[in-house]
């Protein structure tokens, strides 16, 4: 592989003729950047990206932390992530944690090993000893979508709990009274947060009494949104309707009622979370709460350039508003 020594020596000009070309850093005489521009395709030279940000103390990566792949919503946000870090002439590497604690502090120390500029965590949800990891860092980093207690980071989330109280007020208002809700993990904060505005819903329409047996906990997964409406089905207490914490759950349960011969809506109303972009394709199309994703990707980003470009050292916290889109799955309950 050539080396900057073997362009300026093929070029008959200084190293640091060739080190200003590139960098563009100085300038040099039409001559010179064209015989060195000229030996470098002759060579095939690549500049050494470490070398580069040794010099400069920037790598122009950031990195990003999410804790499920195969998640639409997170791939929505990663897309709206990478789209704008290389917009910005960055570029981005993106670890899975699989929700795994141990992995996700294996990738933190890797991502910073690797000298990235910047940080953007999606956590996993029960790792005690991500606050020390973070504290412990002094790369810039912002938090998205799920909160880390005591630990001050920039934050980009949506309003959990006033997006759950606005789905079941959907529900509400169409009629509804007997509205169960499936959450996602118990220990996530926005699970916890969404429950919270279900709750709240319920009691401004003085049912809190029928929300104590209502209430199911799953996974996030398509998988754990089947399980819960089965058992939500073969339970005792029958809801008209069903709020949904996350859409793929919301897609599992929607298959789940399918299974058991309901017609939705019209025998079951359900909501989902996030609007995935799966959401407009289930039969019948879900009704959700929007998250503004592409927002929450290129608000990441900007307050990480923020801190990196601009110096920028108080902490922000930045919450969005979600909004209700009605489809298909929601109606007024059938009268018996």
């Amino acid at each position: 592989m050539a080396s900057i020594k073997d362009v300026a020596r093929h070029a008959n000009v200084s190293i640091s003729t060739v080190s200003h070309v590139v960098n563009r850093t100085r300038f040099v005489s039409d001559k010179a950047r064209q015989d060195v521009e000229a030996a470098i395709r002759i060579l095939g030279y690549v500049p050494s990206a470490v070398a580069r940000s040794l010099k400069s103390n920037t790598t122009k990566t950031l990195g990003m932390l999410i804790p499920n792949c195969s998640n639409p919503y997170f791939a929505e946000i990663v897309r709206a992530v990478e789209d704008h870090c290389f917009a910005s002439g960055y570029t981005l590497i993106l670890c899975n944690t699989d929700d795994e604690p141990h992995r996700q502090g294996v990738y933190l120390q890797v991502l910073a090993q690797k000298r990235v500029d910047g940080l953007i965590i999606i956590s996993t949800g029960e790792d005690s000893d991500l606050h020390d990891l973070l504290q412990g860092l002094t790369t810039p980093t912002v938090l998205l979508d799920r909160e880390v207690t005591h630990v001050h980071c920039d934050l980009v989330e949506t309003a959990n709990v006033q997006g759950g109280q606005m789905a079941t007020e959907h529900l509400l208002a169409l009629g509804h009274r007997r509205i169960a809700c499936i959450g996602g993990p118990v220990d996530l904060s926005p699970s916890a947060q969404r429950i919270q505005g279900w709750r709240n819903a319920l009691a401004a329409a003085e049912l809190t009494d029928e929300a104590s047996d209502l209430l199911w906990h799953s996974d996030f997964s398509s998988q754990g949104g089947f399980n819960a409406m089965q058992e939500i089905l073969q339970s005792p207490h029958q809801p008209s309707a069903v709020f949904v914490c996350n859409d793929l759950m919301g897609i599992g349960a929607l298959s789940a009622a399918h299974e058991a011969g309901l017609r939705i809506p019209q025998d079951l109303s359900l909501i989902g979370f996030d609007d995935i972009e799966l959401a407009r394709f289930t039969s019948p199309p879900l009704t959700t709460i929007v998250q503004p994703k592409q927002r929450i990707g290129m608000l990441a980003v900007d307050m990480l350039l923020e801190r990196i470009q601009a110096g920028r050292t108080d902490t922000k916290q930045v919450l969005l508003q979600p909004e209700l889109i009605v489809r298909a799955s929601t109606a007024s309950p059938s009268t018996p």
